[in-house]
């Protein structure tokens, strides 16, 4: 049913046309022509030109109400009696007011109004001999059915233009939410890539000091320079899977935001805790597997995830929440997993929120984590609250 409402919506003269052939089969069976001056065959040819312009109404609502004026007007000249093919005047009075043009709209409404006492002047006899509020309530009566298609014409127009409005604003909505996000995105990912170069710059750091220890010993004591050197290996492979996750990722130009601070890693986390619950939030901290040493971006990534997390819960949980922290050392995979019993269990709270206090809290998880080839789940649970699951490769990957 709302396929053919939607296809009869795109075919408007296909429908005015039904109607106007529905008009004009009432002028053929009814008697209006009969007792007046003008012979059957006339009525029905003047019957026959007003459902045309009623057909094409919507496709030149300005011209068919000219034509239908000019019909009007021969008919009372000519003396001929309304009938069944006059609806189609108060149609293009209707069209005129919702479709047409300022001046059509107004022309429409004054001759409207005019109809009455023209109908009275020419079809109502001599009226000279009645009372004038009578005269003057047969007019009204007479141009009532106009005015109010006039006015039935100027609610749709109004309310087409509501909502029209409507569609604008929330189609700009949309382009600025989608704007926003993209400014977010572009935000969190050169936040990452400052962070990122800390840890670059900190291994190529290491390397030199290292090649100048090697090289400073390299006669007297062989083996330190061979340690020296396969120190300098394995960090110079860590910062190229450093560099490889910084690929893509545009710097902010912005000579403040260039200052580099050192980053903080998963042996921050007991103080991260201790700072929340002196905030109080209560958190429970598990510690699964042994630990053991992770990539740089690895370990800011767990760290930051951690970091968000709580923040929100703080922000949107509520005064009673409580939070757990769990990580888990398994074979290849470091599992970081955030949960908590506030009433914040809308993803969109989390949207709001941030560790950095520029919100999308959500976005810039995903980013992270994306960036060092990790998988993270956030949503309800299933009793309250709200949890969040980081899978973090040991292994660095290059993202997607």
């Amino acid at each position: 049913m709302q396929h053919l409402y939607a296809w009869l919506r795109r075919h408007p003269t296909l429908v005015d046309s039904a109607w106007a052939l529905l008009v004009l089969g009432l002028s053929v069976v009814s008697d209006a022509g009969d007792g007046s001056d003008s012979p059957r065959s006339a009525y029905l040819l003047l019957a026959a030109a007003l459902t045309v312009l009623m057909a094409l109404r919507r496709r030149h609502p300005d011209a068919m109400l000219v034509a239908g004026v000019a019909l009007g007007l021969l008919q009372v000249l000519l003396g001929w009696i309304p009938g069944a093919g006059d609806i189609a005047l108060l149609v293009l009075t209707y069209t005129a007011a919702a479709f047409g043009s300022r001046w059509a709209s107004r022309t429409a409404l004054g001759l409207g109004l005019a109809a009455g006492p023209l109908a009275l002047w020419r079809f109502g006899g001599n009226p000279a001999g009645h009372p004038v509020g009578e005269i003057a309530l047969v007019c009204v009566l007479l141009s009532a059915p106009f005015v109010l298609c006039w006015a039935l014409g100027r609610l749709t127009r109004i309310r087409r233009a509501y909502y029209a409005e409507l569609e604008d604003r929330a189609s700009r909505l949309e382009r600025e939410r989608d704007a926003q996000s993209k400014v977010a995105v572009a935000a969190e990912r050169a936040r990452i890539a400052r962070e990122l170069h800390d840890v670059v710059a900190h291994n190529v750091s290491v390397m030199v000091v290292q090649a100048d220890g090697a090289a400073y010993v390299l006669d007297a004591s062989p083996d330190q320079a061979k340690e020296a050197l396969a120190t300098i290996a394995a960090t110079g492979r860590q910062a190229l899977d450093e560099m490889r996750r910084l690929l893509g990722v545009l710097r902010s130009a912005d000579a403040r935001e260039g200052q580099y601070v050192p980053q903080p890693g998963v042996e921050q986390l007991p103080e991260l805790l201790e700072q929340v619950r002196s905030a109080g939030l209560p958190v429970e901290f598990t510690l699964e597997g042994g630990p053991r040493e992770l990539p740089r971006g690895v370990e800011l990534t767990a760290y930051r995830i951690v970091q968000e997390a709580l923040t929100n819960v703080r922000k949107h949980g509520g005064p009673t929440a409580r939070a757990d922290v769990h990580i888990r050392f398994a074979d290849g995979t470091v599992d970081v997993l955030v949960e908590d019993d506030g009433r914040g269990s809308a993803a969109e709270l989390y949207e709001q929120g941030g560790a950095d206090g520029q919100g999308h809290g959500l976005i810039g998880m995903r980013e992270r984590v994306g960036m060092v080839g990790g998988r993270l789940d956030a949503g309800p649970r299933p009793g309250g609250g709200f949890r969040i699951r980081a899978v973090l490769p040991l292994k660095a990957t290059a993202p997607a």
